[in-house]
């Protein structure tokens, strides 16, 4: 009988790498093993974690919720999952120096392991979709390759396009620690 590990590889999916800060986009139509395309991400500042109000990064299974941003122009500006109709330049920037500019796209992530990040533990919400954890664009000024979101995983506006148009759905993201 075949395992989940198995059937995985037939699927297209996404992991994420803490320690390389690097998302792999598997896609078995281009090869089965290799991915088809590598990133350089920024995850979260504080590191590794699961509970809501620390800022980490969740570890685990996950998969995408949901796809926002559609066919928004690149800079596209979004707050509360809705686009303001603000495109991002170093002058908005400068008006508005404390937001979390998160911007072009958005693929809002989902736990898969109840406890882990999903739901609630002994230590109170860890619930990757109730904590608003994302893939998204951030300003072509941020750096890659550093833990430097609040939780989410920040790529390029070109890439997030990119990969946002390869996604589905419910496509597997699996956040790994090394």
């Amino acid at each position: 009988m075949p395992t989940l590990k198995m059937v995985e590889k037939f699927i297209p999916r996404i992991t994420v790498n803490i320690a390389t800060q690097t998302l792999a986009f598997y896609n078995p139509s281009f090869d089965a093993v290799r991915p088809q395309r590598i990133f350089s991400v920024s995850t979260a500042k504080n590191g590794i974690g699961s509970l809501e109000g620390t800022g980490c990064t969740p570890l685990g299974k996950h998969y995408v919720a949901s796809k926002i941003g559609d066919k928004m122009p690149i800079n596209s500006v979004f707050v509360g999952r809705l686009p303001t109709g603000e495109i991002y330049h170093e002058q908005l920037a400068q008006q508005h120096p404390d937001r979390d500019w998160i911007l072009s796209r958005i693929l809002w992530l989902s736990g898969c392991e109840q406890g882990i990040n999903k739901g609630d533990n002994e230590q109170g919400c860890c619930d990757t979709y109730r904590r608003y954890i994302y893939i998204h664009g951030t300003p072509d000024t941020e750096p890659m390759g550093v833990p430097m979101s609040h939780g989410c995983v920040r790529m390029r506006n070109e890439d997030v396009i990119w990969l946002f148009d390869q996604v589905q759905e419910g496509m597997p993201v699996d956040i790994i620690a090394k």
